[in-house]
C-alpha cells in the first residue's frame, strides 16, 4: 500500500512528522506519527475521502485502494489493509 502523497508533503513541511510501512503477511500498515502539535488530531472519513486536522491545518487524502481501517490514537494517524 502505498502513503497518500498528501500525507508525505506534510511531512516534507515539518521535521517531526514520521511515517512508516509496514508489510506483513495478512496486512500493510501505514502509521504517521504527527510529533509534537498543538492539540490532538482528529481525523474523518467520508467515503473515499479521509480528512485530518492538525495543528489547526486540515489535510485532504484519499483512502488507499483496499484500506480497511483509518483511526487516529495518541497523535498516530492508522492506515490498515487485511491481505
Amino acid at each position: 500500500m502505498e502513503t497518500p502523497p498528501e500525507l508525505e508533503a506534510a511531512a516534507g513541511e515539518r521535521g517531526d512528522v514520521v511515517i512508516t510501512n509496514r508489510e506483513y503477511d495478512d496486512e500493510s500498515v501505514i502509521a504517521v506519527d504527527f510529533g509534537s502539535v498543538a492539540g490532538e488530531p482528529s481525523v474523518d472519513v467520508v467515503g473515499e475521502t479521509a480528512i485530518v486536522v492538525v495543528d489547526g491545518r486540515q489535510l485532504e487524502f484519499d483512502v488507499p485502494a483496499g484500506a480497511d481501517e483509518v483511526t487516529l490514537n495518541d497523535g498516530i494517524l492508522t492506515i490498515r489493509k487485511e491481505s
